[in-house]
């Protein structure tokens, strides 16, 4: 069995993010285009892909670990040594060490999925936030901020420039982690981008934000023609009809929605 540990040059316990700093810096290294398309290299460079492909994954990478394990296990049990042997003793301390480590490996791919759900959780709420709170807006149409005074007009302004500041550093976090620039994606392999292992083009997912902003928007437009009795019912807090201030909202909510997401996250983490 090929030992992709060995290719990649890293321990069977490294992290995931030691795997793919392994992996980056030999495709630097070994990529054809560096090599002047050398046969060699170029087995190499296709090793260390083959090799990544698995233990990038952590569901390939705990099957594949699995059947190390399963390799190493039959192979002491073939090999004349104190572990072969048939006594009732050393059977039960063959039985611990196979399922300490098989435990092992679950745990981390576990763990390494626990990591990958979060980061997955970081992009999704906010964006849904941001379509959500836009249609929100757009429905009721509040106007605290202009019926506020000059305290509440300061507090309004700082928790917006926090909510942008919040929000951007949420979506270029998700852009990094799951697109990859449609342009550059023959030379990016040479620096620190993984193209290959990203699902979403750069473009596919702007386009798909700024579309979900805008139909959030004109559905919310839509809806408030039924909710126009609100702004006579409650003058002071809604208005009738769309005002600049309307885009202090949705980042102001979406910083809070996040906020409450991370403090529950770390409940009941």
């Amino acid at each position: 069995m090929v030992n992709y540990y060995e290719t990649l040059k890293v321990s069977p316990k490294a992290s995931g993010s030691e795997i793919k700093s392994a992996y980056r810096r030999l495709a630097r290294k070994l990529h054809p285009d560096r090599n002047n398309g050398s046969e060699q290299t170029a087995r190499a460079f296709a090793e260390i892909a083959e090799a990544y492909e698995i233990l990038g994954n952590p569901t390939e990478r705990a099957a594949y670990d699995k059947r190390i394990l399963e390799a190493q296990f039959n192979g002491a049990l073939s090999a004349n040594s104190v572990f072969a042997s048939s006594n009732s003793h050393a059977r039960r301390w063959r039985q611990m060490v196979y399922e300490h480590r098989y435990n092992e490996i679950i745990d981390r791919m576990i763990a390494d999925e626990r990591r990958e759900s979060m980061a997955l959780q970081k992009i999704i709420f906010p964006t849904v936030g941001l379509f959500m709170s836009t249609l929100v807006v757009a429905v009721f149409k509040p106007q605290m901020f202009a019926n506020s005074a000059v305290i509440g007009k300061i507090i309004l302004i700082s928790l917006f420039v926090a909510g942008v500041i919040h929000l951007y550093k949420r979506l270029r976090d998700g852009l990094d982690r799951y697109t990859y620039n449609q342009a550059s994606l023959h030379e990016s392999i040479l620096d620190d981008n993984e193209p290959a292992s990203k699902p979403y083009s750069r473009f596919a997912a702007g386009s798909f934000l700024i579309a979900g902003v805008a139909a959030s928007f004109v559905v919310g437009l839509l809806i408030g023609h039924y909710f126009e009795f609100i702004s006579i019912i409650s003058p002071h807090m809604f208005s009738a009809t769309l005002k600049p201030e309307f885009v202090f909202y949705p980042p102001i909510f979406v910083l809070f929605v996040d906020l409450m997401h991370s403090f529950a996250s770390r409940i009941e983490g």
